[in-house]
């Protein structure tokens, strides 16, 4: 009984530990050079502010997980604040930070304050770090390995700064910025001090950034190198999260150890640096380093923070999401009737006020109603500093449409001097609408790039933040300030989308619906994409489409032509001898992502080059792609033989950019007699499980259904056949009637004389019905017949217009239903 209940929470633990993997976002946007402190059960944090004014927003936890904003401690200060120790020694807190050439110290005898003023304590360098000796002697900690003694009370400096640490010399290849040896935070355990510090710069290339460890008996060295660095570093631009760095270790209440730190989105420096955390353990011979599985001290749980970015301006102070930029001014503002009133100041947005707050996501859109003072300049925009900017302003009479600080667009202003104002970011493409009425809108500009409006390209160490603009006269009125995730969710969903390919022509096929029963192909039928143009064998099959989690739509094709000699595109049938690498024996695929259906960013995949493992597959077909929350990576999973040998269902996973692969092939479903082919997989989560339906090609092909708690493994088998076909079928997709607990199961019947695809729907996925085939039941074709393998996703009322007016039949209706179908 006793080893039977040890087997048993050996088991839980394990699946505890595979409940969460890390790093984890605890902060999303720009909150870079995180200081994290404990205080018995509170955790308190703060981060750079930089030139945004009031600085040092106190963030509080008690599980490290979750946060609430307290308050910011600093109305003014000189020069760029950036990289603070925020600590408490005996009953005061400090806050220690480098600006203005030297570096300063404010404390509290409450976190939530009053702060002191900034003293300055007359000594250079940055980063910088406090520790306590043995005896009670202060210390801090500054870059490039140099210290320097405190007074008792820590506000003044003794003596000179000297050197006392080297750093880590890491391999001379590793592509970095600089040494830039930086960021030290110290630590007492076990009997000795840890100096964690960053190397590699902050920002530059992907694997620029890392956090290394060393220890010492003595605060003053000398200093030992842990044998596990880097504790923290970006190997590879294939990494989702770029230049990881700058990280401070801290327990919690039960005696974990946790490292946090801070790093770019991969390919998203315009976002900032975001806020991370990670396990870390304690090794037997006295170092720490990362924990490669996931902790089991914490439940899995959705990782939240209380900082509201939307305002209706109640006043009577402005709020904790809102800072200047370089100036504190706080007197130029009036709230009146739910109104803030901002005196203008400048002319363009290069000199002009703005108030600015931190963008979260990848994906988002925010709007606000504005009103223009006589001689008032005023708008919505995106701003990194004074040469990077982009949005939209008005002074009633025109809209200026800024691209950058340099480049700007006019455009007759109809609406007058109260207007409202919409950016859309989407994936760092910039969408400007406005509105007189907040309903209607009118779109200025779309697909504005503003992903170069970043560090690299323009210094500073900031972020591209949402900004309340006036300049020129007077002032400006704001209200109704509103920011949100942009990714839609079901209920903002009014219409259907299906992708399909047709042997006739090898091309990308779309079809639009506003009820999901009717569906009218976009193009008069043609394809929307030429196969022969995107495809190394000049021909895709097996389309499948799928919205990410950043709301963007991933594209998988197999790269395929069956009739690529018939077509002149080849001399043989095949690509290999047929004999030996069977039917089709492609070894491509073809991944596409878009933020808008219209506009396409294309990579081609081939296996065989990945490695010599994969030299002699047979094919590689049906690629489907889901998102794996546990990783919180793209997964794509496919069809995938050997030679001649049977087919079985392979997945990988996927950058975010969808263009690399981030693993090599591993098994996701084998059937139980491995010599049976089991192909086409397609896995949709309902609840808390993962439902796939493939082809099985035990005696005629058919669709069968195996069910997991796990996106990547652990399917069960089961004999049952869920297609109500007399004859083959494959290629099975499911999805959901919008609004109801219904979902479709659509297949494509192949082994019929004139192919089709098939219907049933079920509720509980146990009980199907029938709904027949195209143009033989309930659902209805009008302009195309014999669609082959395809799959349906839904769209917004916004995508479904823009997609039919971009292929020219939104004012024929398309699908010839009226628009009011459009919930």
């Amino acid at each position: 009984m006793m080893r039977l209940l040890l087997s048993l929470l050996l088991l839980l633990s394990f699946l505890q530990m595979n409940a969460q993997t890390y790093p984890k976002v605890i902060l999303p946007g720009d909150y870079p050079d995180p200081s994290i402190m404990r205080d018995g059960k509170d955790y308190y944090m703060t981060h750079s502010p930089f030139y945004y004014a009031p600085g040092f927003l106190i963030w509080h936890s008690q599980d490290l997980m979750n946060w609430e904003p307290l308050c910011r401690v600093m109305p003014q200060y000189e020069g760029s604040a950036m990289a603070p120790d925020l600590l408490k020694y005996k009953d005061t807190y400090y806050i220690y930070y480098p600006a203005a050439g030297t570096n300063w110290v404010m404390w509290a005898k409450n976190i939530r304050g009053p702060w002191s003023r900034p003293v300055d304590l007359k000594v250079g360098g940055i980063d910088p770090g406090h520790v306590v000796d043995k005896e009670g002697n202060r210390y801090l900690y500054l870059d490039k390995g140099e210290m320097i003694r405190l007074t008792e009370d820590g506000l003044a400096t003794v003596g000179e700064k000297k050197k006392v640490y080297d750093g880590w010399k890491y391999p001379d290849h590793w592509d970095t910025e600089c040494m830039c040896l930086e960021s030290p935070k110290l630590n007492e355990h076990n009997g000795y001090y840890y100096l964690t510090s960053a190397q590699g710069g902050t920002a530059g290339p992907a694997t620029s950034h890392m956090v290394v460890s060393a220890r010492s008996k003595s605060v003053t060295g000398p200093w030992e190198n842990s044998p596990y660095n880097p504790i923290v570093h970006t190997y590879s631009v294939t990494d989702s999260w770029w230049s990881k760095g700058h990280g401070t270790l801290i327990d919690d209440v039960n005696g974990n150890w946790w490292i946090v730190y801070h790093a770019y989105a991969n390919d998203y420096h315009t976002l900032g640096r975001s806020t991370l955390i990670e396990p870390v353990e304690w090794t037997e011979d006295g170092w720490y380093r990362t924990v490669s599985a996931a902790t089991p001290v914490t439940p899995e749980q959705e990782i939240k923070h209380g900082l509201e970015l939307s305002d209706d301006f109640k006043g009577p102070q402005l709020g904790l999401q809102w800072t200047f930029w370089k100036e504190y001014a706080p007197q130029s503002l009036t709230f009146k009737e739910d109104i803030l009133w901002m005196k203008a100041k400048g002319r363009t947005p290069a000199d002009g006020r703005v108030l600015l707050t931190t963008a979260e996501d990848k994906n988002y859109e925010t709007q606000v109603e504005i009103r223009t003072g006589n001689g008032n300049v005023a708008g919505l925009i995106l701003y990194y500093n004074e040469k990077a900017y982009a949005g939209v302003v008005s002074d009633g009479k025109t809209f200026y449409i800024y691209r950058d600080a340099e480049h700007k667009t006019e455009l007759p202003n109809r609406i007058g001097k109260h207007f409202f104002a919409r950016l859309h970011n989407c994936g760092n493409r910039l969408s400007v609408e406005v509105s007189k009425d907040g309903k209607e809108w009118t779109l200025l500009t779309g697909d504005m790039d503003v992903s170069s409006l970043h560090h690299n390209n323009y210094g500073g160490f900031y972020a591209l933040r949402v900004g309340l603009f006036s300049a020129g006269k007077g002032s400006a009125g704001f209200s109704r300030f509103r920011y949100r995730n942009a990714v839609p969710q079901e209920k903002d969903m009014s219409a259907y989308l299906m992708v399909f390919h047709k042997d006739e022509d090898h091309g990308l096929h779309m079809a639009i619906s506003p009820d999901g029963y009717t569906f009218t192909a976009l193009n008069e039928g043609k394809p929307v994409i030429a196969g022969d143009t995107i495809a190394e064998q000049k021909g895709i099959r097996d389309p499948h489409i799928f919205r990410g989690p950043d709301g963007a739509f991933y594209l998988s094709m197999t790269d395929l032509h069956i009739y690529a000699q018939r077509d002149g595109y080849r001399d043989t049938e095949w690509e290999r001898d047929g004999k030996e690498y069977g039917w089709g024996n492609n070894r491509g695929l073809v991944l596409m992502k878009s933020w808008d259906l219209i506009h396409w960013k294309r990579t081609n995949l081939r296996f065989d080059k990945l490695s010599a493992v994969f030299s002699e597959i047979g094919c590689a077909w049906a690629p489907e792609v889901t998102y794996d929350d546990k990783k919180g990576k793209l997964m794509m999973y496919f069809t995938m033989r050997f030679k001649n040998e049977a087919n079985k269902l392979y997945y990988v996973y996927v950058n975010d950019d969808f263009d690399r692969l981030e693993t090599l092939p591993q098994l996701l479903f084998q059937y139980p007699d491995e010599k049976i082919s089991a192909i086409d997989a397609d896995i949709t989560r309902i609840g808390d499980k993962y439902h796939m339906f493939y082809v099985s090609h035990d005696g005629g092909a058919g669709i069968k259904q195996a069910v997991s708690d796990r996106v990547n493994s652990d399917y069960e088998y089961n004999a049952r056949w869920y297609d109500p076909e007399p004859t083959a079928c494959e290629a099975p997709n499911l999805w959901k009637r919008i609004g109801e607990d219904r979902w479709v199961l659509m297949y494509d019947v192949y082994g019929q004389k004139v192919h089709n695809f098939g219907f049933s729907e079920t509720s509980d996925f146990v009980h199907f019905t029938s709904l027949g085939q195209f143009n033989q039941g309930v659902m209805r074709t009008t302009n195309f017949t014999s669609p082959k393998h395809g799959a349906i996703i839904h769209l917004t009322r916004q995508e479904a217009e823009r997609l039919a007016e971009h292929w020219g039949c939104l004012t024929m209706l398309c699908f010839h239903l009226n628009k009011k179908h459009f919930i």
